[in-house]
């Protein structure tokens, strides 16, 4: 009836007089009949609500609803329907319009931004993307990455592959991870970033197919999974395994076909490797660049191998990780060599670190590359062995020994000091004068 009608909408009269500032004016008109020429219809069913508002302060404060109400295209209506947008939201957004106060909570955060962006109000977008940077952790990363691409918001994505890289493995146990699209998920593993051992990221991305699969409606085979993966299979880095994990998983998950298992296990075993389709650069963990030291400052020729290992001892002032030693190759030209590098820590007798792989040198008188599979500890002041144990023929070998060396970042000018001695023990010969393991290759 219009009587009532007209109850709710007569104010207290002079209520202008009781809000001595703009802002508290407009304030007491968020959400108000008083004064009010046009209502939304927000939401759909029984959550639709109807909300009054008031076009001038909101084309002062969006250019979406200023077309809406004043350009070539307005409309004259009075009530205007809102189907896809959440009520809690546009009231949100209402709210910051007519008040600058900002009310969003981690129910609401998701549909304010998409409403925010959707009329653009940048302010109350940037202050959605602050409230989730806030309350990023690696238990809902995977679900925040997926809205910060669905809504298009690099900078929160890229912090959220961040926090990923840091605490992948409780990132991927998250209920979070399975629900992500396959792009999000190629995205994810393409990084070299990631803290994890590969065959369990392996085991999470096979937990993500089979929720795939069910989305898809498939029976969740190993075809299936291997069809859901797609591209994403051969961003898994399986030559990164240890034989041992790689048999026990992913050679019998039957997600690879006979030719990919035979032509790993032949990587795992014999020199020099066939190539393989995946990649084995390591997923290295770290930040900032990568450094080496040169222990020698002169090389001679001939350096030869009967098994043992060459050993050296070492320690180093700072935490550091390091990734691989550069190692002398032939005198006689091109060669391949069988190599197994090592880190023990000296006291204890542990091996810290290991590979069993192969290098091919070119005949020069310069360092190979050798890595280890995962980048190795070393803390500050305590004792080390560096050791490899090469079988090939005769090698150029370093002399000229420093029993110091130190590494000056051209960036920061921070140092990072080694001190050598030598391994007693089983050795080929090398000490801190000359013989092998010339380079440490490190992460500071």
């Amino acid at each position: 009836e219009p009587g009532a009608a007209a109850l709710l909408r007569e104010p207290v009269y002079n209520w202008q007089a009781t809000k001595p500032t703009v802002q508290e004016r407009f304030a007491f008109l968020f959400n108000n009949e008083v004064l009010c020429d046009v209502h939304f219809l927000v939401g759909k069913g029984l959550g639709a609500q109807r909300i009054p508002a008031h076009r001038f302060v909101l084309a002062v404060g969006s250019a979406v609803f200023d077309a809406m109400f004043n350009g070539g295209m307005a409309t004259t209506s009075t009530e205007i329907e809102l189907p896809d947008v959440e009520p809690a939201a546009f009231l949100a957004l209402l709210k910051f319009l007519y008040s600058d106060e900002v009310q969003i909570g981690p129910e609401t955060v998701m549909t304010t931004l998409y409403t925010a962006k959707k009329y653009a109000v940048p302010a109350l977008e940037a202050h959605c993307v602050e409230f989730l940077k806030k309350n990023l952790r690696a238990d809902n990363a995977f679900m925040l990455l997926t809205q910060a691409r669905l809504f298009d918001e690099p900078q929160l994505a890229s912090l959220c592959l961040e926090n990923i890289d840091k605490n992948t493995a409780d990132a991927i146990t998250a209920e979070g991870f399975t629900d992500i699209d396959l792009d999000t998920l190629v995205a994810v593993l393409e990084r070299d970033t990631l803290g994890i051992r590969e065959v369990r990221l392996f085991s999470a991305v096979v937990r993500w197919s089979e929720a795939e699969c069910q989305r898809q409606q498939l029976q969740v085979t190993p075809e299936n999974k291997r069809k859901v993966l797609g591209k994403a299979l051969a961003l898994i880095r399986f030559p990164l395994m240890t034989i041992e994990e790689f048999a026990a998983g992913p050679a019998q998950s039957g997600i690879l076909v006979d030719r990919e298992v035979v032509s790993l296990f032949l990587h795992f075993t014999v020199n020099p490797k066939p190539r393989v389709d995946f990649i084995d650069r390591p997923r290295c963990c770290l930040r900032g660049k990568e450094c080496s030291i040169n222990r020698f400052q002169q090389v001679e020729s001939r350096w030869g191998y009967s098994g043992t290992s060459d050993r050296i001892r070492f320690s180093v002032n700072k935490r550091i990780f390091v990734v691989g030693f550069g190692l002398y190759g032939s005198i006689h030209g091109p060669t391949d060599y069988q190599v197994n590098i090592q880190i023990i820590h000296t006291d204890s007798n542990t091996v810290l670190g290991q590979n069993d792989t192969g290098f091919s040198c070119d005949g020069s008188a310069s360092t190979f590359r050798v890595m280890f599979k995962e980048p190795v500890e070393v803390l500050p002041n305590v004792n080390y062995t560096a050791c490899a144990t090469l079988k090939g023929p005769d090698s150029h070998y370093g002399t000229k020994g420093l029993r110091k060396v130190t590494h000056e970042s051209p960036t920061t000018g921070a140092k990072t000091c080694f001190t050598f001695c030598y391994a007693a023990g089983n050795n080929n010969g090398t000490s801190v004068e000359d013989g092998q393991i010339p380079e440490v290759i490190f992460y500071t």
